[in-house]
């Protein structure tokens, strides 16, 4: 997912929804990738309640081209994502 910059996710429904990817990163703590994204099309400024960022863990693919989401399974697991995202919202 590394240099990607827009995922396709299959929701519930099996419909298509394109996203742009925010960033990925690493954690040693929980051995995972994770990827943080939000739908495409989205202006924060049209939108008075921000623009919803989603989170999920990730298993790439051996080819290295795409790969499977998974949610996000603990408490511990969504602390250490809002002050990884918190941290990269303060930089920018």
């Amino acid at each position: 997912m590394e240099g990607e910059k827009h995922i396709t996710v299959i929701d519930e429904n099996g419909n298509e929804q394109l996203y742009e990817i925010l960033f990925t990163f690493n954690s040693d703590e929980f051995d995972k990738s994770y990827v943080l994204y939000y739908p495409i099309g989205i202006d924060d400024e049209e939108d008075e309640d921000g623009i919803e960022i989603h989170a999920a863990s990730y298993i790439p693919n051996e080819d290295g081209e795409g790969g499977k989401l998974e949610p996000v399974e603990t408490d511990e697991e969504w602390e250490m994502i809002e002050a990884v995202l918190n941290t990269f919202l303060e930089e920018e």
